[in-house]
């Protein structure tokens, strides 16, 4: 679903970002702590104003203090629309909104809660039906 979302997008000319939880937090701290191979790429700039960003596997990162704080930032960021570009972002996760206060806590749990639509998916994995 997010794949047809972003192509959408993309051939009306909008910007989209789609990136693993676990690699786009990785990048954004390596960024901020000059550990990125390519500097001329401002990934967190990139982060924040891209008109569609997408999450994917969220909860699938080890999580730490760092990584809690890059997050509230990125979806705070773009649900207030504090880089004055409208901005969406598409979240997927395999957690429900139990695990996703228990391990994201409260800062980013109602912001996910209160701002998002939420949406779910029954049905085979599609990965699993294509091997068979």
């Amino acid at each position: 679903m997010s794949n047809c979302i972003a192509s959408e997008l993309l051939k009306n000319g909008k910007t989209v970002l789609y990136q693993t939880a676990p690699i786009l937090l990785e990048s954004v701290i390596d960024f901020k702590l000059g550990r990125n191979k390519n500097n001329s790429d401002n990934i967190v700039q990139s982060v924040l104003e891209t008109d569609l960003l997408i999450i994917d596997d969220l909860g699938t990162e080890m999580i730490n203090s760092m990584k809690l704080s890059e997050l509230f930032t990125i979806i705070n960021t773009r649900i207030l629309n504090l880089n004055h570009h409208i901005t969406k972002t598409i979240i997927s996760t395999n957690l429900d909104m139990k695990n996703i206060f228990d391990i994201y806590q409260d800062r980013i749990g109602s912001r996910i809660a209160g701002y998002y639509d939420i949406y779910y998916f029954f049905g085979e994995d599609l990965r699993l039906k294509k091997r068979k």
